[in-house]
């Protein structure tokens, strides 16, 4: 997240200006919006720019509302600020209701009447944290492209791509240059460790090759430097299935994705040989975080980002806790190929420093 602007003191009125630059940056921003707090974003309205004019033509607009509600799209990565616009403008009266969206790399402002100390807290430690997304994913067949960032507890759709009209060089082309466009605006090298191009067919095969050549003309060095990290995988199936297959996995071995992978196989493996060095429920896991045993925390993004604020801040304040106590925290998506399994333990387990079989007697409960 990248701070603009600020203009504020501890327990006082202010306002900031936030680019939110990764998926977990919006996770934040969800968490930092109150209700009362008054947001500004740009935004499109249709509007009839003549009276003699029978069609609205969509105009972009500065909308400030003060904020009734908001909500986090997970799928997206995306913040939905609902509320009432408070500042008249030519095409949006005061007074109406409006919503915001809020996204990657738009900036907005955000004023609160009282800026306490833990929002302050949450906006300087994201300000200056590394960003999450090593990995990006290009789910190429014939006809449809689907791209995804992953890593850091967030997958994130980025785009859905169609090809309108299949089997037509032109359109082939026009198809390819859309995804072209989407990797230009997503694809950071700088955070980005690999791109992985995958699909059953010639097709993922052929964008490559175009990628690497608009790259060449249009001299994008970011691109062409980064050409090994570019990675084409044959495979079938969606996100889940691509990124559990063996040689795709070996191909991404230093992203965030196959290290929370391997963790919750060494879990399964641990649980299993009965070692006392793994355990999972709430009251197991928050038993062994007590003596400051837990190595790894693994938990399900159902959980850490609850849509229930009670639940929500359990598992925060258990995440902080085993940060705070020099463990790990890996957060699960839906998406994620172990989400599901984990789910089924629970939704939270931990690998250990040590062995702890007593909690083995324990009931195990969510």
């Amino acid at each position: 997240m990248k701070l603009l602007h600020k203009d504020f003191t501890l327990n006082r009125p202010g306002t900031v200006k936030i680019i939110p630059q990764e998926p977990d940056d919006l996770w934040v921003v969800f968490n930092l919006i109150a209700k009362g707090d008054i947001v500004t974003a740009d935004t499109t309205r249709k509007v009839r720019l003549d009276l003699n004019m029978t069609t609205a033509s969509r105009v972009k607009v500065a909308v400030t509302v003060k904020v009734t509600c908001r909500d986090f799209q997970k799928d997206s990565s995306t913040v939905c600020v609902h509320g009432r616009n408070i500042e008249a403008s030519k095409y949006v009266p005061c007074g109406s209701f409006h919503t915001l969206t809020l996204e990657m790399n738009k900036c907005f402002e955000l004023s609160k009447k009282i800026w306490d100390s833990t929002a302050v807290a949450v906006l300087y430690e994201t300000s200056k944290k590394s960003p999450g997304a090593d990995l990006a994913v290009f789910l190429i067949q014939e006809a449809q492209a689907e791209v995804y960032l992953v890593g850091n507890g967030l997958t994130t759709l980025c785009s859905k791509i169609e090809d309108s009209q299949t089997g037509v060089k032109s359109a082939s082309n026009m198809f390819f240059r859309d995804i072209f466009n989407v990797f230009v605006k997503h694809v950071n090298f700088r955070t980005i460790r690999t791109v992985l191009i995958a699909g059953a067919g010639p097709t993922k095969d052929e964008f490559r090759r175009f990628l690497l050549s608009e790259a060449k003309r249009l001299k994008m060095k970011a691109i062409e430097n980064n050409k090994p990290r570019i990675v084409v995988a044959e495979c079938k199936g969606d996100l889940k299935k691509v990124l559990n297959e063996k040689r795709v996995m070996n191909m991404i071995k230093d992203s965030n994705v196959v290290l929370e992978i391997r963790a919750f196989r060494e879990l399964c493996e641990l649980l299993d040989n009965k070692s006392g060095r793994a355990c999972y429920g709430t009251k197991h896991v928050e038993a062994a975080q007590a003596m400051m045993a837990i190595d790894t925390l693994l938990i399900t993004d159902d959980l850490y980002r609850s849509s229930d604020v009670k639940t929500r801040h359990k598992y925060a304040k258990l995440a902080k806790s085993v940060g705070k106590g020099g463990g790990k925290v890996l957060v699960y998506t839906s998406m994620h190929v172990s989400a599901e399994q984990l789910a089924q333990l629970t939704g939270v387990a931990a690998i250990l420093r040590f062995p702890l079989p007593d909690l083995d007697g324990d009931d195990v409960d969510v």
